[in-house]
């Protein structure tokens, strides 16, 4: 009696060869290195003693003799925690700016129905299509005129509300039932209390996506802080471990281990929040 064939099919049931499947976790496979292998490297670096050859061929991913002295080298050589905290505090603000702010506007161009609506999301829309490059020396009049110069809200307040951040919570609150916020204004509720109470609950998942946007993109910015900031003492940490690169650039060890702590704080907050945010990728599906 002949033992059945082992069938492999996809979340619609449907039959998956077997060349194909092979041919699929081989570009995950690869997608994999490409995108992981670097960071691992890394880390091999900044675990590994001086006496360890980092160039071997063929390469060596496993420190003979792990050791946490360059991070202790790396913390001697700059302020690493004062900048860290810098950077947090930065983050940590453009995260409750976005998430109150592009929920607010994304409502406002989902539900409300008022003159310039439409006019309002394509501006959103032209917003995202400006290299920030183009707009960054009236971004540095605008924080000196206002005396935000060498500031850490000098460094928030450009990217306080993303427009991107915008229309994924606008795309959100447009996949609502609308007959569920029809239903609580019969009862009563104002357009606070529908926004409080229905819509912001249902939505989320996108935003965590908005949080972890946010948290990426202002703790991995090098350029508006580099120019905004000119005391020491303010500077967020990509700024501070440039210092690394400039001064120690020979010794890779204390450079990886600079690299490992910046990504450190992002590889946790997307470990947290990674079940909202895959959820809230498809809340915030653009509607063809």
């Amino acid at each position: 009696m002949s033992t059945p064939r082992a069938r492999f099919t996809d979340e619609h049931g449907r039959r998956i060869r077997t060349g194909e499947l092979a041919l699929r976790y081989g570009l995950l496979l690869l997608v994999l290195a490409v995108t992981v292998g670097p960071f691992l490297w890394q880390l091999s670096t900044s675990l590994k003693g001086p006496t360890e050859d980092i160039f071997s061929s063929p390469p060596s991913f496993l420190p003979e003799h792990p050791t946490l002295h360059n991070y202790q080298r790396v913390a001697d050589t700059i302020p690493v925690w004062d900048y860290a905290l810098n950077s947090l505090k930065v983050a940590g603000a453009s995260v409750v700016t976005n998430c109150v702010g592009s929920a607010l506007a994304g409502y406002a161009l989902a539900r409300l129905r008022y003159r310039g609506r439409r006019v309002a999301t394509l501006v959103f829309i032209l917003a995202m299509l400006v290299p920030v490059e183009g707009i960054i020396i009236a971004q540095f009049t605008t924080m000196r005129e206002l005396g935000l110069n060498n500031t850490l809200i000098g460094v928030v307040l450009p990217g306080s509300i993303g427009a991107m951040n915008v229309l994924l919570m606008r795309n959100a609150f447009l996949n609502l039932p609308y007959e569920i916020e029809e239903a609580a204004y019969v009862d009563g509720a104002d357009v606070w209390q529908r926004f409080l109470r229905i819509a912001l609950p249902s939505v989320k998942g996108t935003v965590a996506v908005v949080a972890i946007f946010a948290f990426m993109g202002a703790w991995d910015d090098f350029l508006w802080p580099l120019i905004v900031l000119s005391d020491p003492s303010r500077f967020t940490l990509t700024i501070g471990l440039n210092y690394l690169h400039g001064t120690f650039a020979n010794d890779e060890r204390l450079v990886a281990a600079g690299t490992v702590i910046a990504v450190a704080p992002l590889i946790a907050l997307f470990a947290c929040l990674q079940r909202y945010f895959f959820r809230g990728v498809g809340e915030g599906a653009v509607k063809g």
